[in-house]
């Protein structure tokens, strides 16, 4: 645990840390998401990663999906945020459309594929797949939505 002292200096005090990743679902106009399987783990994923400091947060979203799978996006909107509390990681996900580039593998992606939603469910574990799921859905509303790694914490995730 890392300590920081207070301005009053008076005695330690503990504050949280937490990391921003970002991801993107990328749809088609077929309702077909982006996803990949990561390199380092082999699980199936939105594409995505941590935002960098000296950039903004759709600036880190285009950069991590074009890093992951060659294509070049444009944000459209936010569809969720999620708080890993294992991890302290708050993930920003953004609906995104293609607007060029050809998919390929790179060092963080062993397979860059399009999903149905369907797909998603199976390949993906829960905590990912209902990133991708709530990212299709019509509404404008993101979700917020909390878990600890591998089950959800709060009661909107079950919907």
């Amino acid at each position: 645990m890392l300590l920081y002292m207070s301005n009053s200096a008076a005695k330690p005090q503990s504050t949280p840390l937490h990391s921003v990743s970002v991801a993107g679902a990328v749809v088609r106009e077929d309702g077909r998401v982006l996803a990949i399987r990561r390199a380092d783990n082999g699980t199936w994923e939105p594409p995505g990663g941590v935002l960098e400091l000296a950039e903004t947060v759709e600036d880190g979203v285009c950069r991590e999906i074009y890093e992951e799978t060659g294509l070049k996006v444009s944000v459209e909107r936010l569809t969720g945020v999620y708080k890993n509390v294992t991890r302290g990681v708050v993930a920003l996900v953004f609906r995104c459309r293609a607007d060029g580039g050809t998919e390929q593998l790179t060092d963080e992606s062993t397979a860059v594929e399009w999903l149905t939603p369907a797909e998603v469910s199976e390949r993906m574990a829960d905590v990912y797949a209902v990133r991708m799921l709530d990212a299709l859905r019509d509404d404008v509303a993101p979700s917020i939505r909390t878990h600890d790694g591998r089950n959800w914490l709060n009661e909107q995730a079950a919907s």
